[in-house]
């Protein structure tokens, strides 16, 4: 039997996610529950990847089962594909399996040409609506099909709105938008050299295509990276038939959640307009009503809308993001999908639903993306410095959060500021799906036109990102870079913040407070710690992180860099000291003035974990990262350390590596040196010793790790100069107390004979940003130079040193934990690189059984969550 590429929606139901895409499953299943959905079928996903497989082409088999659904379409319409008598106009749109919002391509009105547009105007007695429906799929043909700018046909529109002294599109009548549409053609021919097509079957077809392109197209595969979605997922396309929004007062079009997306509350919320196509809503075109006043304007819709909502949301248990359209005052649903929402709405719906009943804990717990939480993680305006500032503007309070930073006016912009470490708020006229990187480096968000259901609200609550839209005090001129309120002209020297709880907009920066955990996030997180089994640790490396993480929930540090503790004033020139030294007594003597600096630094962390387990790495870096380069630098250090300029210039070329990150670093240093060995184990053991007599409840058992173990005569050698040193203070002290002594994972070759390398170590912690690294083959600081070219050819989809890769070091990390468990039944097993913060790799390193990940203090409450889930997902 030939593999089926099409199906009705009739056909289809919810739980064919994977081939009908998310908006097709939806719409299925909203017929299915008998509900007002236009009819329709779906090119399946599958039908996407054979197109990409074929060198970007449709299949003739594709495009004849496309005929063949159309006139099934036509049949269940009573209406004909370019018949003028009685034409069938059809919208053709993208739906992925996850949702990407603004991502991907639509195209309305389609099947329109010369003759049907007399016949639709004939058939509905209103030729303005149909002179209007056919400028608008001209528009969307050219700019999505051809990639002709947007931009010119709007300058079209302008000129024309200027010449006849209006201010909105709906005050141009039907002569005005039939010279529209003449002109739309002639800027199409003119561009392309080739008349605008008139068989709406080649139309359609070529829109089919267009979607599948547009799965492909920038925008669409930054979002996929940010947000994890693999491209061989593929979009589904949804041709339905048209119904009006746009036909007259009696017809509108809008969207609406079934809760409050930035709050949570359980109320119906959203935005429609009458006498209005669906872009227009979201476009920000004209600014729209609220849904409530639909009861005074369409009581029959709005009643019948109200229960449909309800219907979806108990049938979905998930808050739902729909699109309605009436025409003639007939209500028709043209979709549904669990709707985005701000961290704190995440939060308030799934706590609200179980106490409704609707959902279980672990239901719940599953309801909100791990890494929306990093939102309600930041700062937000200090209440005594918002109380003396005044607000210049307000908008539309769209993605809650605050934000400060300098004014930019492009993506572009944004991206170039933010990359030489300046804080930005991008402000547009209103964003579009281009915008998408500029959004994703900026603070905030601020827009001119657009409501809460404007592509920024949408893209700024799902970044997590703080935006205030609809912001119509300010006067934008985006081409000469500034924006004006009440006679004040701000550019991109300015600084501004903005508040997307208030919508409020302030000059200058205001002082920014960290949020604290309660209410909600406490309460969820309870249930998060409640269900995971991987504990969570941080990386920190001051009391003050050690504090912060603590706040987050962190059981412990996993990574204390005791080199982040050498940089400042008087540590520096005694490291400094210890690297030139000659002698081991010269080196010695260097030591011993870090080793009360180090001892109190570990005292200090001690205190603040409040008795968790704390380990602490061993010194890591090549030496030549404590020395200067300028010539400058190198003079006035010989100067400072009365020593000679050729004998300093000497030791800096000494230490001079090729590929300093496979040097002489980590164990091979206290290999070189066994002395800093000693000095770090005393501050380690002696710091345990003074903070366990004052807190004997605590039970300290330090964990020491040594880096860059490759081989286990490597780790003996160091653990020798530990356990010689560490016995013997705990002896001197009279005092019972245990440590650890363990290693980092990083190099394959330790992965490979774990098990001969447990035999010393009581612990292993994979250090997976140089496990990546060194597997790879990849240096991290050098790959983003290159990485865009291997995501632009599709060889990889993701930046390895920010997704673990599972594939190849994660079979180095489950054989290491496997060999390492065999050798030794109770080895502790953890991760401390960055991708201990990351959920998806949470998931994994769940499955191969480790003990608990360990992440910056700010991610804390991301791992606890993911780890949730992923003990969840993998009962």
């Amino acid at each position: 039997m030939d593999k089926k590429y099409l199906y009705l929606f009739s056909e289809g139901n919810g739980s064919m996610r994977e081939i009908l895409g998310g908006k097709g499953a939806n719409l299925a299943e909203m017929m299915n529950l008998g509900m007002p959905v236009p009819y329709g079928f779906t090119v399946t996903t599958e039908a996407c990847n054979k197109y990409y497989d074929d060198g970007e082409k449709i299949a003739d088999e594709i495009v004849a089962e496309i005929f063949a659904y159309l006139e099934k379409l036509e049949s269940l319409a009573g209406k004909k594909f370019g018949d003028p008598h009685n034409p069938l106009l059809v919208s053709v749109r993208s739906g992925a399996r996850a949702s990407m919002p603004g991502m991907m391509d639509t195209i309305l009105n389609l099947g329109m040409n010369d003759d049907v547009v007399k016949g639709v105007a004939e058939l509905t007695n209103n030729p303005r609506f149909a002179w209007d429906s056919y400028r608008r799929f001209i528009q969307m043909f050219a700019d999505v099909v051809m990639g002709l700018p947007k931009s010119r046909f709007e300058e079209i529109i302008d000129e024309m709105k200027a010449r006849k002294h209006v201010t909105m599109d709906t005050e141009l009548d039907a002569e005005d938008m039939k010279e529209m549409t003449l002109r739309f053609k002639a800027f199409y021919k003119e561009s392309l050299k080739e008349d605008f097509p008139s068989d709406a079957k080649d139309q359609l077809i070529r829109a089919v295509e267009a979607v599948f392109r547009s799965w492909n197209n920038p925008r669409a595969e930054f979002y996929r990276r940010m947000n994890d979605i693999p491209s061989s997922w593929g979009t589904a396309v949804n041709v339905q038939m048209m119904v009006f929004g746009n036909m007259g007062n009696d017809c509108g079009t809008g969207v609406a959640f079934t809760r409050n997306p930035s709050t949570g509350e359980k109320k119906l919320y959203g935005e429609f307009l009458m006498n209005a196509q669906g872009e227009d809503v979201v476009a920000g075109i004209r600014t729209p009503q609220h849904i409530d006043q639909l009861k005074e304007l369409s009581p029959q819709a709005y009643a019948q809308f109200v229960d449909i909502c309800g219907k979806l949301e108990a049938h979905y248990k998930d808050m739902q993001d729909m699109e309605f359209t009436i025409e003639k005052g007939k209500l028709y649903m043209l979709q549904t999908r669990n709707g985005k929402r701000t961290a704190a709405a995440a939060l308030k719906i799934a706590c609200d639903m179980v106490d409704e009943g609707t959902l279980s804990k672990e239901e719940a717990l599953m309801k909100v993306e791990p890494k929306q939480l990093d939102a309600l993680l930041h700062p937000q305006f200090d209440a005594a410095d918002l109380k003396a500032a005044t607000p210049i503007a307000k908008g539309l309070p769209a993605s809650p959060g605050a934000a400060c930073g300098k004014v930019v006016f492009t993506a572009e912009q944004a991206q170039q500021e933010a990359a030489l470490g300046h804080k930005v708020i991008l402000v547009r006229l209103e964003t579009s799906p281009e915008d998408i990187e500029g959004m994703h480096v900026s603070e905030g968000i601020l827009t001119v036109r657009g409501g809460m259901t404007s592509h920024a609200a949408v893209v700024a609550r799902g970044m997590g990102a703080c935006c205030v839209a609809g912001c119509g005090d300010l006067n934008m001129n985006e081409e000469e870079g500034y924006f004006e309120v009440n006679g004040v002209r701000y550019t991109a020297d300015d600084f501004i913040s903005i508040d997307g709880s208030t919508g409020n907009v302030y000059a200058g920066a205001i002082k920014t407070v960290p949020a604290s955990i309660s209410g909600d996030f406490e309460r969820f997180m309870k249930w998060a710690d409640e269900t995971r089994k991987l504990k969570v640790r941080t990386n920190a490396d001051t009391p003050k992180d050690a504090l912060q993480a603590l706040s987050f929930g962190a059981e412990g540090i996993g990574l204390v860099r005791t080199e982040h503790m050498f940089f400042e004033g008087d540590r520096i020139k005694a490291m400094r000291e210890m690297i030139v030294s000659k002698t081991t007594e010269q080196r010695k003597r260097a030591l011993a003035k870090l080793l009360p600096m180090q001892r109190s630094d570990f005292e200090g962390i001690y205190e603040a974990m409040q008795g968790f387990p704390v380990t602490i790495r061993y010194l890591d870096p090549p030496l030549h990262e404590f020395l200067p380069t300028s010539s400058y630098d190198i003079a006035n250090l010989a100067a400072d350390m009365h020593i000679d300029l050729d004998d300093l210039k000497a030791v800096i070329a000494s230490l001079h590596e090729f590929n300093p990150m496979m040097g002489h670093r980590g164990c091979r240093l206290a290999i070189s040196y066994p002395e800093i060995a000693e000095m770090q184990t005393t501050a380690v053991i002696e710091a345990a010793i003074n903070v366990a007599k004052k807190h004997p409840e605590w039970h300290l058992t330090p964990e020491i790790m040594i880096p860059l173990v490759g081989d286990v005569n490597e780790l003996r050698f160091v653990k020798n100069i530990v356990v010689k040193v560490a016995d013997e203070l705990i002896a001197k002290a009279g005092i019972d107390m245990k440590y650890l002594v363990g290693t980092m994972i990083e190099i394959p070759r330790a992965a490979l004979l774990a098990d001969e390398i447990a035999e010393e170590a009581e612990f292993f912690s994979f250090g997976t940003n140089d496990l990546t690294q060194m597997t790879f083959g990849f240096s991290r600081d050098d790959a983003g130079s290159f990485l865009n070219d291997y995501y632009d050819k599709k060889i990889y989809e993701q930046d390895p040193f920010a997704k673990f890769d599972q594939h190849g070091v994660g079979k180095l990390v489950a054989n290491a934990a496997k060999l390492g468990r065999a050798t030794r039944e109770d080895i502790h097993l953890g991760v401390c690189g960055e991708h201990g913060g990351d959920p998806a790799s949470i998931e994994f390193f769940h499955k191969v059984g480790l003990d608990y990940v360990s992440c910056s203090p700010f991610r804390v409450p991301i791992a606890r969550l993911a780890a949730a889930q992923a003990a969840i997902k993998n009962k």
